[in-house]
């Protein structure tokens, strides 16, 4: 699932349903890259649910990972790390925080577009293609729908790779 250390560019958007395998592929970016690693955490423990998925994600980092979780400064977050190798999972959970938080949802787009430009050390994030299945049949989760479509085309925009997971299987749709 990885590839090698002169075949990673600097920025990579990795999409791909429910259980896909995105974030596992994502995490398999980093095998070539000396840690510590910085994992931005974007989702919040709400319910069991939630609390399941944040200990299976747990499960597959070792002491290499330093964990931060930040549910709504992704671009504050970006910053800190600085020039350390970054995973952000995921873009669709940092999306529904700021969308229940009701913050700016254009500034915020523009702040992490400005955070991604400053960074040169790779940078992975990690999004939910919901736009793949049926019209969404409220107001509400037609918009989300349509924000997360844009803030992913705008995140491609910037990214040296894209890559689509299904199935487990990358497709690159993007880049190298």
């Amino acid at each position: 699932m990885g590839a090698a250390a002169s075949d990673v560019p600097g920025t990579v958007l990795v999409l791909g349903g429910a259980r896909s395998g995105k974030s596992r592929y994502a995490e398999a970016l980093f095998t070539f890259l000396p840690p510590p690693w910085i994992y931005i955490a974007t989702g919040e423990v709400l319910d069991g649910e939630m609390q399941d998925r944040v200990a299976l994600h747990r499960s597959r980092r070792d002491d290499r990972w330093r964990t931060v979780e930040v549910p709504t400064d992704l671009p504050g977050a970006l910053d800190a790390a600085e020039d350390r190798p970054v995973l952000v999972d995921c873009l669709t959970l940092w999306l529904s925080n700021l969308m229940g938080a009701e913050r700016d949802l254009e500034a915020a787009g523009q702040a992490l577009d400005e955070a991604l430009a400053r960074r040169a050390a790779m940078t992975v994030l990690v999004g939910n293609e919901v736009g793949l299945g049926i019209v969404p049949g409220n107001a509400l989760a037609r918009r989300f729908r349509d924000r997360n479509g844009l803030l992913h085309q705008q995140v491609a925009a910037r990214a040296d790779r894209v890559v689509l997971l299904v199935a487990g299987c990358p497709v690159v749709v993007k880049g190298p």
